[in-house]
C-alpha cells in the first residue's frame, strides 16, 4: 500500500465527512487495474494525483462511502474515471481513502455518466 495522492476535502464537504486527505492504492488494486484495463496503469498512472486533487466531476457511486471522480485532459482529449472509497468516521482507524479502480472512458461515456448519475461536485 502506498500514498498516491490527496483529495481536496472541500470537494466532498456537502456529502461526506472527510477524516484524511491522503489516498492510497494497494497492490491488489494495482493488479486489478492492470488485469481489467491493460495499458491504462502503465500509460496513465501519472494522471491519478491530478484526478484526485482536481476532478472535473464527483458523482455518486453505487456503494456507500464511495465516489466516482472524472477528469478530462484537454491537451490530449482523454477522459478518466476513478472510483474512490472514502474513509468514513465510523470506519476502523486503519482504513484510508483508497482507489478501487481507474480507467479511461470515451466522450459518450462521460456524457452518459454526467447525465445519469447524481453530480456531487462540478468544477466549472
Amino acid at each position: 500500500m502506498r500514498i498516491i495522492g490527496e483529495i481536496n476535502p472541500k470537494h466532498f464537504e456537502n456529502v461526506f465527512t472527510i477524516s484524511t486527505n491522503d489516498v492510497v492504492i494497494t497492490e491488489k488494486q494495482i493488479e486489478h487495474i492492470k488485469e481489467r484495463h491493460p495499458q491504462v496503469y502503465e500509460l496513465y498512472i501519472k494522471y491519478i494525483p491530478e484526478v484526485l486533487k482536481y476532478p472535473d466531476y464527483i458523482l455518486q457511486a453505487n456503494k456507500p462511502n464511495s465516489a466516482v471522480l472524472i477528469k478530462s485532459f484537454t491537451e490530449n482529449g482523454e477522459h478518466f474515471q476513478l472510483v474512490l472509497r472514502l474513509k468514513a468516521p465510523d470506519d476502523p482507524t486503519e482504513y484510508q481513502n483508497s482507489i478501487i479502480t481507474f480507467w479511461k472512458i470515451s466522450e459518450s461515456d462521460l456524457k452518459r455518466l454526467t447525465r445519469n448519475k447524481k453530480i456531487l461536485y462540478k468544477s466549472r
